[in-house]
């Protein structure tokens, strides 16, 4: 298995970001997909969920409506469409594999993580 992010970087407060996760090592319409964010001193915090299909998200209240994940199945590829962004949304945004279709499985595979600076 492996993940990996793309798409992070440095973005003015209000600013948009769009991050991309490649996956492959496995079969990536099978499976729910997530982000999480780790800030410095923080804990490590589920941003958003995808169901294999597509069909099903949620997110952290702290994202919602700003924020959107979505799934491109032919392209094994899991996006988060950061808009509005705030400096408390400074982070490592991390890719991540669950067990299973839905999104009540757990994680099961990491990325290793790609930093989103918000700031003047």
């Amino acid at each position: 298995v492996q993940l990996v992010e793309s798409g992070g970087g440095l973005v003015q407060p209000g600013g948009s970001l769009r991050l991309s996760c490649a996956a492959s090592g496995f079969t990536f319409s099978s499976y729910a997909m997530s982000w999480y964010r780790q800030a410095p001193a923080k804990e490590r915090e589920l941003v958003a969920r995808i169901s294999s299909g597509g069909v099903n998200t949620n997110y952290a209240d702290s994202v919602k409506g700003r924020f959107t994940i979505s799934r491109d199945n032919a392209k094994n590829t899991v996006y988060l469409q950061m808009d509005s962004l705030k400096p408390e949304d400074t982070a490592v945004y991390i890719c991540t594999k669950r067990g299973g279709r839905s999104l009540i499985h757990p994680v099961d595979f990491w990325g290793q993580g790609t930093q989103v600076t918000v700031s003047s």
